[in-house]
Parts: structure tokens; sequence; C-alpha cells
């Protein structure tokens, strides 16, 4: 035999296909377990999300982005200052 044809004799994905029965993924097989014993109630299609946080100001965050720059910046300046002399 040939390394071409143990490649496809070991990839042939229209064998796999054609199987009459395929095992279930390991989490399919522990949630079926689960709810053997204790089903899961109705869940509605979209439920409803609750009450949705308060927002907080984008100039609060606007300005800790930018002061952390700044200061950044002013850091990196007084490094470069320091180390000319």
């Amino acid at each position: 035999m040939t390394e071409q044809d143990d490649f496809q004799r070991e990839f042939d994905h229209s064998w796999v296909a054609a199987a009459e029965h395929k095992e279930p993924s390991a989490r399919a097989r522990m949630l079926a377990a689960r709810w053997k014993d204790n089903p899961p109630g109705p869940v509605p299609f979209r439920g409803d999300p609750g009450p949705a946080a308060p927002r907080r100001s984008s100039w609060i965050s606007t300005t800790v982005v930018v002061a952390g720059v700044a200061a950044l910046i002013l850091l990196i300046g007084y490094a470069q200052t320091r180390s000319m002399y």
C-alpha cells in the first residue's frame, strides 16, 4: 500500500458520515445523566433580561484615560531629562 492509500483510509469522511450510530459528546452524555433525575424547567426563547444597571458617565472614564496618558507622558519626559545629566 502506498502512503496516499493509508491517508485516504484513515480520513475517509464519507465512511464516517455514513455511520449508523454516532456517539454523543461528553457534554451531551453529562447533561442527559443530570437531566434524567432533575429535568430543567421551561425557558422562554428570549428571557426578560431584567433591569439594566445604571450607566456611568462617559466623561469619567474619558477623564481617567486622558489623565493616565498625561501622567505617563510626564513620567517618560522626567525620566529622559534625568538620564541626560
